[in-house]
């Protein structure tokens, strides 16, 4: 994987307090798991970034190697991996998603 993409990817994770790879964008996601995560965040009102894999294969490739995680979406929270829609939604049904998002938002 090329240098120019992880530094891209690492880039946009410390530049973004909540930052998301995903299909498509927040208003027209391009998969089911990349809607579901969004709107879990949305329900959470968390302002996040994001970015469409679909647009760029390096960084769709890139963002996996870069997490060492299979699937997209993938979500970071103030730096760090959380991880993708199965454990974001996990995290959301347990209650444990807003103490993770509290310092994200600056409250």
């Amino acid at each position: 994987m090329a240098d120019d993409v992880l530094s891209k990817i690492e880039e946009q994770v410390k530049n973004n307090r909540v930052m998301v790879f995903m299909k498509g964008t927040p208003n027209f996601p391009q998969c089911g798991f990349s809607a579901h995560t969004v709107e879990i965040l949305r329900a959470h009102n968390t302002e996040f970034e994001s970015f469409d894999v679909l647009s760029d294969p390096g960084v769709r490739e890139g963002v996996k190697q870069y997490s060492n995680w299979p699937t997209i979406p993938q979500v970071y929270i103030d730096g760090k991996f959380v991880g993708g829609c199965d454990i974001v939604h996990e995290l959301h049904e347990r209650g444990e998603l807003d103490a993770i998002l509290k310092p994200a938002a600056g409250e």
